[in-house]
């Protein structure tokens, strides 16, 4: 796990140590164990490392092929790698080390390109091919570990963190308007857009060659994965699903447990994360468990439901683990907003000051740890969205009522209000086109609730997975964490995809309206009803985990900042967002905001998500915008 970046020069002018050394340590957080960098001309590529497999120097980085052909600068785990590696020296390859990094470099050198389909793990990386000088740059299938890249000037540069770029002096900083309106649609940005004009991000399960013996080389981008949910043609038994998603699942935790540091594991007291516990602690006696709680006197109504120690701690005692939690307060919150800023880069999907403190609890004590990421999206975490757009007359009409949900913060009504300012130059932007446009690769032909529900999940496991995994990535690594996901095992994904809807949801045609808005407990009136969601995972883990837990309803990972905004951050909140100075009424409407904001600190609606997005934003620019 480490932070990768590179520049080039496309006049060919020579690339300088000092501004590629500059790059690197803008990323000195992502792996303070070893640097290196590789030099050729107009070519640079970085490095920083943090050791996890084979800590020698053995798994220096970039690491050059033994042709001296290829140059790679890698970030992630490979949990496959050691029958990779047997597969490659069956066909001659010899090997130096012990590390994933090396099998990565002689996998692409022996296969190309259709090496990343025999990759199960999480990465990002850089090639550079010097016979052919042409640069590979690929992600993941699932997005774990964030690769952006800018072209500016005469110059393309890329790196784990927008941080690597903006460290060249010569970056010349725009706000992305367009992006800023779709972030207050859907609180995510589902483009290959940032909040940097000229910086974009490389999709998940993507590559993209730039071929520096064309006169104007550009990025060219190609797709090698993708999510596909669907009903199976030919069914197996329900006892034979769960048989496999129990085989499967303990497969992918085991996979996950090599490492040459110590690991741990979150325990929220929520299903996902206490599955993986159940199994890895059966592995590693008395493995250490980390879980944030939050200081609820000032809380009131559903959020006093917000703290989940209790039953992390009953857990932690059913598993006999090491168990280690933090205590959050306002003030907590408050004071971690410019780190998080900084780290983050960009706000993402909900409130995550959260994830950032219990990444910092768990780096005190291990190096790797596992999260329950992606349990969710995957085994239909969510039924109170789905049920929303079960039943519809055509694909449009499923659009439109799926995408009214997923306007989570303007709706369309207020937008041009909202954003006067910077009206004419966002006017042509139309959120529910890019709404529509995450299905442009996928089937339009629905005809059964299930078809929409598995709509649904291809839908969020591209944008609001997406969205978690990057918050997962930043907030580990500002740490020097490695955060690993072992519910995004390729076998265990494949198996999901075409798992049977009725075994994750148990009723397709109650829709209940919830209001988004409400924290804590704001599935309990639809649960109560129907005791819904993930259904074939808490069959397969009641034997390992309490019943109390695997029945129990499903609760997000966030604070009690509905009362806390109007309560004891209300003169926080006043500070940043009521002064007419603030950066971001420059390109928001002042009087219009500060009236949806004083609806929320006078009790009259609930505007958590808005509060905190422009919280975030404004904190962006002082981070982002004033260097």
């Amino acid at each position: 796990m480490c932070g990768i970046t590179g520049l080039i020069h496309l006049d060919g002018a020579p690339v300088s140590p000092p501004v590629l050394k500059k790059m690197m340590d803008a990323i000195v957080h992502r792996g303070p164990d070893d640097e290196g960098q590789w030099i050729e001309r107009n070519v640079g590529l970085g490095h920083r490392r943090l050791s996890i497999i084979d800590l020698s120097p053995a798994g220096h980085q970039p690491m050059i092929s033994t042709n001296h052909r290829y140059v790679l600068s890698y970030n992630g785990e490979i949990y496959n790698f050691k029958e990779l590696r047997i597969e490659l020296e069956s066909i001659g390859y010899w090997f130096h080390s012990n590390t994933d990094t090396e099998v990565v470099l002689n996998a692409l050198d022996a296969w190309g390109v259709k090496a990343l389909d025999q990759f199960n793990g999480m990465f990002a990386f850089a090639l550079w091919d010097r016979k052919e000088q042409k640069l590979l740059l690929a992600r993941d299938r699932y997005g774990i570990k964030p690769l952006y890249y800018s072209f500016q000037g005469k110059s393309f540069a890329f790196g784990s963190e927008q941080k690597a770029i903006l460290a060249n002096s010569s970056f010349d900083r725009r706000v992305d308007k367009s992006a800023l309106l779709e972030y207050f649609t859907f609180q995510n940005i589902f483009t290959d857009r940032t909040l940097l004009e000229d910086i974009k991000i490389l999709p998940a399960g993507y590559y993209a060659h730039i071929d520096l013996k064309f006169q104007n080389p550009s990025l060219i981008q190609t797709q090698y994965w993708d999510f596909d949910f669907r009903e199976p043609i030919e069914k197996a038994s329900d006892g034979e699903y769960r048989e496999e998603l129990s085989r499967l699942f303990r497969q992918s935790v085991d996979r996950q447990l090599i490492t040459d540091v110590e690991l741990g594991c979150y325990l929220s007291g929520g299903m996902d994360s206490g599955s993986i516990t159940a199994i890895a602690a059966q592995s590693y006696p008395y493995m250490k468990t980390f879980t944030c709680g939050f200081d609820l006197n000032s809380a009131s109504g559903m959020e006093l439901a917000c703290d989940e120690r209790e039953r992390a701690e009953y857990m932690s005692y059913h598993f006999k683990t090491e168990h280690y939690e933090m205590v959050l307060k306002a003030g907590d919150m408050e004071r971690v907003l410019p780190k998080l800023a900084r780290h983050l880069e960009e706000p993402r999907v909900g409130q995550s000051y959260p994830n950032y403190y219990a990444a910092q609890l768990a780096s005190r004590f291990v190096k790797v740890v596992l999260s329950g990421t992606g349990g969710d999206e995957l085994f239909g975490g969510y039924p109170w969205r789905y049920y929303r757009a079960v039943v519809n007359d055509n694909f449009e009409h499923y659009i439109d009522k799926y995408y009214q949900f997923w306007k989570r913060l303007i709706p369309n009504s207020e937008l041009k209000k909202v954003f006067e300012p910077i009206w004419e130059e966002v006017k042509d932007v139309w959120t529910r086109d890019i709404f529509r446009d995450v299905f442009k690769h996928h089937s339009e032909n629905l005809y059964r609730p299930e078809d929409y529900i598995n709509h649904s999940l291809y839908f969020e496991s591209k944008t609001f997975l997406h969205g978690l995994l990057m918050v997962e990535d930043k907030l580990s690594m500002a740490h020097s964490l490695e955060s690993r996901v072992p519910f995004l095992d390729n076998d265990l994904v494949d198996f999901s995809m075409c798992c049977p809807v009725h075994l994750k949801l148990n009723n397709l045609s109650n829709v209940v309206q919830l209001n988004e808005n409400e924290p804590g407990h704001k599935t309990k009136k639809y649960f109560e009803k129907t005791k819904d969601g993930k259904q074939i995972l808490r069959d397969v883990m009641q034997d390992l985990i309490p019943r109390d837990i695997t029945k129990a309803e499903k609760q997000g990972f966030s604070g009690p900042d509905a009362s806390w905004f109007k309560g004891d951050s209300i003169d926080f909140v006043k500070r940043r967002l009521m002064d007419p100075n603030a950066s971001i009424y420059n390109m928001i409407d002042i009087t219009s905001t500060q009236n949806l904001i004083n609806e929320h600190l006078e009790g009259k609606q609930n505007r958590r998500l808005m509060i905190w997005s422009l919280l975030s934003i404004e904190e962006w620019f002082q981070q982002f915008m004033t260097v």
